[in-house]
């Protein structure tokens, strides 16, 4: 339903006590809007000690997800979560930078906690969990051109050690050259400005699945 000028009026013009039973009312249908105005009205810590918050929790989720690990199938199950919680974390506190570093973070981890155990799988059985990966940093690479270039430059490090965790495993590197994925523009921090439009192009003719 389009909400036109004058029903916004009608709203506005609602006694204050009705006004405060339609916002709980509503409230109670939208989580994500309840944590937003949360953080905006109660919380206490900024948006980046709430980032610190995440990237802790990803270094403690990552380490058990390695000592339980049992496939790359259910491996992936778990770092969706992590990346859930990610999402969550942005729709809350509105932060783009943690969008993209702690996405680089949560890949980078889990490919190095996981290198002996990920070694060890056939190129099939890994397939879904690397495509997942592949994909995730096409996103996230599309992500970090639409940056201010100060926020780009912070990220470069970062960047460069998720291309040295990838180039580790053979099969992962398989898939990235099969979708057309250059670790240069990684470690080199070369990313296309059109990149936007490559992963268009790439999901049109059928790659990145």
């Amino acid at each position: 339903m389009k909400i036109d000028k004058d029903f916004k009026e009608a709203l506005a013009n609602l006694p204050s006590k009705e006004k405060d039973k339609l916002i709980l009312r509503l409230l109670k249908r939208d989580v994500d809007l309840v944590n937003k105005l949360y953080f905006e009205l109660m919380e206490t810590m900024s948006v980046e000690e709430k980032r610190t918050e995440m990237e802790l929790n990803i270094s403690r989720l990552t380490s058990v997800y390695t000592q339980r690990y049992y496939s790359p199938g259910y491996l992936l199950m778990e770092i969706r979560d992590v990346s859930g919680s990610i999402t969550e974390h942005v729709k809350t506190t509105k932060d783009k930078f943690g969008d993209i570093a702690l996405n680089i973070q949560m890949l980078s981890e889990t490919l190095m906690r996981n290198e002996p155990n990920l070694s060890k799988e056939t190129y099939g059985k890994s397939y879904t969990f690397n495509i997942y990966v592949v994909a995730r940093v096409y996103k996230i690479l599309t992500q970090i051109k639409k940056l201010h270039e100060d926020l780009q430059y912070d990220l470069k490090e970062s960047l460069a050690i998720l291309a040295e965790h990838i180039g580790r495993q053979d099969s992962l590197m398989r898939v990235c050259i099969n979708n057309a994925l250059d670790m240069n523009w990684l470690f080199q921090f070369e990313i296309p400005s059109d990149i936007e439009f490559r992963v268009k192009e790439l999901r049109r003719m059928g790659f990145l699945k």
